[in-house]
């Protein structure tokens, strides 16, 4: 049996990863062995997080976090490498854009192993992102690259990667599969909606979590304004971060609704379900957002995920509140009729792991 190691050091991570792992283990072909590098430190992350969500509890714990991006990345090459020399796997696996993903990448490149990259091609054109930094250079070093979406293998093929050493293969979107995965079960293991008195279609669901947002008061305050009037309308729930909720206090500004605190997956999975609209900077719920059939207005001036702002489904406001409600008086309470297959058919995980076996076999 072929042995691959996973690298994965956030919560999005692990639930993109779970496609791959059940596929692994459906297969029998393949021996996985997972490392948590603790990117993001989270106190839920506990067995019963992994079981809960049918994802095998890492095999390496590295608890490497609260670094700078140099020191946290330079701690999870060491790290890795140690596993890597330890495990002697014949590939290692990536996913997305974290400095996790680079450390991983790296780490086993270093060391003359195939780097397989999952979310691979995907651009902002924002190099003052370092999620656009680390998914550059994972892509440059990578042998497979695992694309989600066709937009994404133009980019590589843009850049002139036909001519690289590696394999282009457009698979779908991991998270399409664990939308429909954990969205067939979500109504069951969260009570999100009675807890908040919400009913179907009569809310707004936000996030608001990126640098760029939340350190630039100007546009915090733009966002904010453009919530409280919506929030006259519509409820609006926002899941605040405390270190956001810091923020606005000690720069008062003030909500004209009441915020809730961070939730889970799966109450995330149920608010999507049930919102009439999402507003948000997060690059994976833009997606979320459309797998469950809602517009969406995203908080950022640029976006990976093109595919869905070219077909009218996202709209880019940036932190303009004039934007923001007119995408709101635009979109709100509609929704997609039918979606179109942009991000594969949900087997994004069993294509992978076919590739996986054939490349090692």
């Amino acid at each position: 049996m072929k042995k691959i190691l996973t690298v994965i050091g956030a919560r999005p991570q692990f639930i993109k990863a779970a496609a791959v792992s059940r596929a692994i283990r459906k297969s029998g072909g393949l021996h996985e062995v997972i490392v948590h590098t603790g990117q993001h430190f989270d106190n839920n992350m506990s067995s019963v997080f992994f079981q809960e969500m049918d994802i095998p509890e890492p095999d390496y714990h590295l608890e490497i976090n609260s670094l700078s991006h140099g020191a946290m990345t330079g701690r999870m090459i060491e790290r890795t490498e140690e596993v890597l020399l330890t495990e002697k796997p014949e590939l290692v696996l990536v996913y997305g854009d974290t400095n996790s993903t680079l450390a991983g990448a790296l780490a086993a490149k270093k060391l003359h192993i195939q780097v397989a990259h999952v979310e691979a091609g995907l651009r902002s054109f924002n190099m003052e992102m370092p999620e656009e930094i680390n998914r550059i250079l994972t892509d440059r070093i990578s042998n497979i690259l695992f694309c989600p979406t066709e937009i994404a293998v133009n980019n590589l093929q843009r850049e002139g990667f036909d001519s690289f050493p590696c394999r282009i293969m457009q698979v779908g979107d991991v998270m399409y599969d664990a939308a429909l995965f954990y969205g067939a079960m979500s109504s069951q293991r969260s009570g999100i909606l009675n807890r908040l008195s919400l009913g179907e279609y009569n809310y707004v669901l936000c996030t608001i979590h990126r640098q760029e947002n939340t350190d630039n008061l100007e546009n915090l305050k733009s966002i904010v304004s453009a919530l409280n009037e919506i929030s006259s309308e519509i409820p609006v729930v926002l899941p605040l971060h405390p270190r956001t909720n810091k923020i606005l206090t000690r720069n008062n500004i003030r909500l004209a609704f009441q915020p809730i605190d961070p939730v889970g997956y799966f109450d995330i999975v149920e608010l999507l379900k049930n919102c009439s609209l999402v507003i948000t900077d997060s690059g994976g719920m833009q997606k979320e957002a459309y797998f469950f059939r809602k517009y969406c207005i995203t908080l950022r001036e640029e976006t990976e995920w093109i595919e869905l702002v070219n077909h009218h489904f996202n709209l880019l406001a940036g932190s303009d509140p004039v934007l923001i409600k007119k995408g709101y008086q635009s979109y709100g309470g509609k929704l997609i009729s039918d979606l179109i297959p942009l991000y594969g058919q949900g087997d994004a995980g069993d294509r992978i792991v076919d590739i996986l076996l054939k490349s090692l076999s």
